[in-house]
Order: structure tokens, then C-alpha cells, then sequence
């Protein structure tokens, strides 16, 4: 399995192979052939053929073969949750309970919303004519998503955009593309038509690229780092084409000084290392106040030192390696430097039976100064930097000090101080008294340099639909008052 192209399983015509590397041991779980032009050629034919036919099935007809995927995928679950674990390095507990059941989810949403288009009522906004409005698909969409949830991510990719009635390839991380495959190919087996998903594994550089300008693309949508969000939207201008954007984070955590201090100290230590702190959403920078900053600090390292690292497949197991040897050494290397200016708590490689993965143990970096590096920059590991603050407008305005603005939360008892900062931080989205969890019918999405556009949820559907004004004239007349306003007629 290496390519799924037109709803059969195709190797890559390059003849360059990657390995698939399960990061909690090294082993090699499957080695694939690359996509390359030849192939996202295929890819875009398949979908630019398919798109005529899918988008004039009815929403009832798309509905329905979205159901019968849900259903396949829950009989098919723990296959996709073994899977997961391998290619990312999740631990199991993570991905039957959050990754795959969030997955089925999703597609069951899709299902209903596929059905509940909405537009303005069809009326006389101007006395001579009936307006109505028609919601369409807009053609073949070009997506690339990420290493770090790579089953959720194709999910939250492809679903809204076959559920609106377009097309779609996918290139998933070349690391991390097995569930993607697998994805595209559940998805056939319940009644999508063949090329409506196609799913490319290769190289940013080569098959990212060509799908960016392809003249056949009519939509992009990427997650990713800002830094190449900014590479797409340069490509997406040279050919005019809509773009969806889900960016980097560095994600405020408020503690006001009335906080339930238990319950921040669990949230911070839950909220910043799922997925080992791989999570754009994660959180990142706990902001503090100085009344509690101390016992915030001894109890989340306590609860740090209590976090079992182990096999991915034991249930048991707490925390998962970094998704490479290469990610982790850029993790160790930012804690490492994080040790020159701040207090550090916990860190470090594992040895033992855990030598040949890439974990780390939990960071705490505490004393970090708004200015530094482990505190304003992307880590994305199991590291949390906390500083103190004395007011309320410092603890907004700390939290607003970031170039992102993808998600937040604040803690507190009081409802006007929340009221507060959910108005004035400025993120997709904002948590009280929580951090991290999602729901198919709320939106994902960000603000500032994280990014725009929504996934999940009905505001999906606007970024993979566009709207028509349909105008009729009610007056049969031949000669129109408003046409004297550009040639008079006079004799």
C-alpha cells in the first residue's frame, strides 16, 4: 500500500522508497514507494473525473455512503488504533480512546451535516426579481496534513470537503501515511465513488509542490508550521486559489489567583502532554499568578515525575516517544538551552528498554521570561514553561503576546473575570477550566499567524463550498426602468 489513487491501490512511480519507522523501537513496520509527477497527474485526473457525478449526488445519496463508513470504521476500529500507534508512536490508550473513536465521530457528523446545507431564504429582496442562493462544491482540493494526528487530520480534511460534494487528494507526512491509505480505502468499501478521495505518499518538495500549482487544484487546505503555511500561500496567489490554513500554536494557560489550583495543576499536566506535547493546541505557556506560582510549580512537576513512559502497545503507558530521532534531539536541544536562563524540572532521554525510541521525559521550565526562546517558540514536546504574573491586564496581555493565536484557556471561579479573557484573548478558541477537549459540532481553527478557515463542524462547510446568487426578473418586461439609467433613448 503506497498510493491510492482513482479507488485502487497503487505503488508510486518514482522507484524512491521510504521507510515507516515505528518511533517507540526503530523497526521498520513498512517501507513504500514514493508518489512523483506522474502520479499527482492521476491523482487530480481521478478527482477533476469523479467531481462532475459526486457533486450532483444528492445530499441524502452522500449522506448515506458516509454512514455506511462510519460503521465500517467502528468494526474496523482497533485495526486503525494498532496502526496509529505504530506509524506515530501514540500510545494505544491514546488512539482507542481519543484518535480513532474521535475519527468515527467525525465521519458520522459529516453524515448528517451533508444534509443541512444552509443559505439565505430564496425571497424579493428587490421588488422585480426573486433571489435565491445556491451553496456549491467548489471542484478538486488539494490537501496536506500532518505527522502528528494523521488519521484525525486526512479525517478532518477529506470529510468536509466529499460531504459538500467535491473532490479531493491527499498528501498525508511521508512518515506517517498508513492510516491515511487505509482512510481512502474504508472509505471505497462503503460506496464512495472511485477518485472522489485519492491519497499520494511523497516529499513535500516534489508532490506537495506540484499539487499547490496545479492548474486542475481549485482549493488548498494545509496543517502545518507557519512557516510553510506562508509557502502555500504564495503558491495558492500564482493561481488564484481558495486557501484553508491550520497553523502553529504556543497556547496560554491562565491560573488567576481564585483558580481551583488542583484542578489547573492536573489540566496543565494533561493539557500539555497529550500526544506528547505534539499538539498545535497543546499547552504551552502556563501563565501564573504569583500567589499561586509556587505550589502550581511543585504540584505539575510532581505529577511530571509520576508519568510512565513505556511500550506504545502497553495500555498502561502514559507517554509516547517523540515522533523521530531527529524531532526529539531539536526538543532536547531547546530544554537543554532552557537550562542556561530558567529552572528546569525533569527532561531528559530514557535509557533501558526505551533506548532504541525517541522518547523524552517531561519538561517543566519554570522562571521562563516572556522574551525567551523555550517560552515564545514552537517546541512541540512534552514541555511546559511557566512565568508569574500580578494582574489581570498582564495576564491578558502575556497570553496576547504571541505571534499565534490558535487555542487558550484561563482558570477561574469568578464568571465576569472569564467573561473577561475569553473576550480579550485572541485565539480560535479559548477553554475554561479545561484545555484540549473537542467536538465534532464546535470549529477548529485559528488567528493571527495560526492560521484561518475552520475545521469540523458546519462552519467547515463554508471553506469547501461557494456561494451563487441566482437572480430571476418577475416583470417580462422588454425595456427596464433601470435601463434608461444607462441609455436614455432620447430623441
Amino acid at each position: 500500500m503506497s498510493q491510492f489513487i482513482n479507488g485502487k491501490i497503487v505503488n508510486g512511480t518514482t522507484g524512491e522508497t521510504v521507510d515507516i519507522i515505528d518511533p517507540s523501537n526503530g523497526t521498520t513496520i513498512a517501507t513504500l514507494t514514493l508518489a512523483g509527477s506522474d502520479d499527482v497527474k492521476l491523482a487530480v485526473q481521478a478527482a477533476r473525473n469523479a467531481f462532475p457525478a459526486w457533486s450532483r449526488a444528492t445530499p441524502a445519496e452522500r449522506s448515506a455512503v458516509l454512514t455506511k463508513f462510519a460503521a465500517l470504521m467502528e468494526e474496523r476500529a482497533e485495526e486503525f488504533a494498532q496502526l496509529e500507534t505504530r506509524q506515530a508512536g501514540k500510545p494505544i490508550r491514546l488512539t482507542r480512546e481519543f484518535d480513532v473513536p474521535g475519527t468515527i465521530d467525525n465521519i458520522a457528523f459529516f453524515a448528517g451535516a451533508a444534509r443541512n446545507l444552509e443559505g439565505k431564504a430564496t425571497g424579493e429582496y428587490s421588488p422585480d426579481h426573486t433571489s435565491s442562493i445556491r451553496r456549491e462544491a467548489i471542484g478538486v482540493i488539494a490537501s496536506i496534513s500532518p505527522w502528528n494526528y494523521p488519521l484525525q487530520m486526512a479525517a478532518w480534511k477529506i470529510l468536509p470537503a466529499i460531504a459538500a460534494g467535491n473532490t479531493i487528494v491527499l498528501k498525508p507526512a511521508e512518515i506517517t501515511p498508513l492510516t491515511s491509505l487505509l482512510f481512502a480505502e474504508v472509505a471505497t468499501a462503503a460506496g464512495l465513488p472511485h477518485g472522489v478521495v485519492n491519497v499520494l505518499t511523497g516529499r513535500g518538495s516534489t508532490v506537495g509542490a506540484e499539487l499547490l500549482r496545479h492548474p486542475d487544484v481549485d482549493m488548498l487546505s494545509f496543517t502545518g508550521s507557519t512557516s510553510v503555511g506562508r509557502t502555500v500561500l504564495e503558491a495558492a496567489a500564482t493561481t488564484a486559489k481558495r486557501v484553508h490554513l491550520e497553523l502553529g500554536g504556543k497556547a496560554p494557560f491562565v491560573v488567576f489567583d481564585d483558580a481551583d489550583l488542583e484542578a489547573a495543576i492536573h489540566g496543565a499536566v494533561a493539557g500539555s502532554l497529550i500526544n506528547t506535547g505534539q499538539d498545535c493546541t497543546a499547552a504551552t505557556r502556563a501563565i501564573v499568578h504569583r500567589s499561586l506560582y509556587e505550589d502550581f510549580i511543585s504540584g505539575v512537576a510532581e505529577l511530571y515525575a509520576k508519568v510512565k513512559l513505556g511500550r506504545t502497545q502497553d495500555p498502561a503507558t502514559d507517554l509516547g516517544p517523540l515522533v523521530s530521532q531527529a524531532h526529539r534531539q531539536k526538543v532536547a536541544e531547546m530544554v537543554d538551552r532552557a537550562r542556561g536562563y530558567a529552572r528546569v524540572f525533569g527532561g531528559g532521554i530514557p535509557g533501558g528498554d526505551l533506548a532504541a525510541g525517541s522518547y523524552y521525559r517531561p519538561a517543566l521550565v519554570a522562571d521562563a521570561t516572556p522574551d525567551s526562546e523555550i517560552f515564545r517558540d514552537e517546541v512541540f514536546g512534552p514541555v511546559l514553561a511557566v512565568t508569574p504574573f500580578d494582574t489581570d491586564d498582564e495576564a491578558i496581555t502575556l497570553a496576547n503576546d504571541t505571534p499565534y493565536g490558535l487555542a487558550a484557556s484561563v482558570w477561574t471561579k469568578d464568571i465576569y473575570r472569564s467573561l473577561r479573557a475569553t473576550r480579550e484573548i485572541r485565539a480560535g478558541a479559548v477553554w475554561v477550566n479545561d484545555h484540549i477537549p473537542i467536538i465534532s459540532e464546535m470549529p477548529h481553527g485559528g488567528m493571527k499567524q495560526s492560521g484561518f478557515g475552520k475545521d469540523m463542524s458546519t462552519y467547515s462547510l463554508d471553506e469547501y463550498t461557494v456561494i451563487k446568487h441566482v437572480m430571476f426578473d418577475l416583470t417580462g418586461d422588454k425595456a427596464k426602468s433601470w435601463h434608461r439609467t444607462i441609455f436614455a433613448l432620447e430623441q
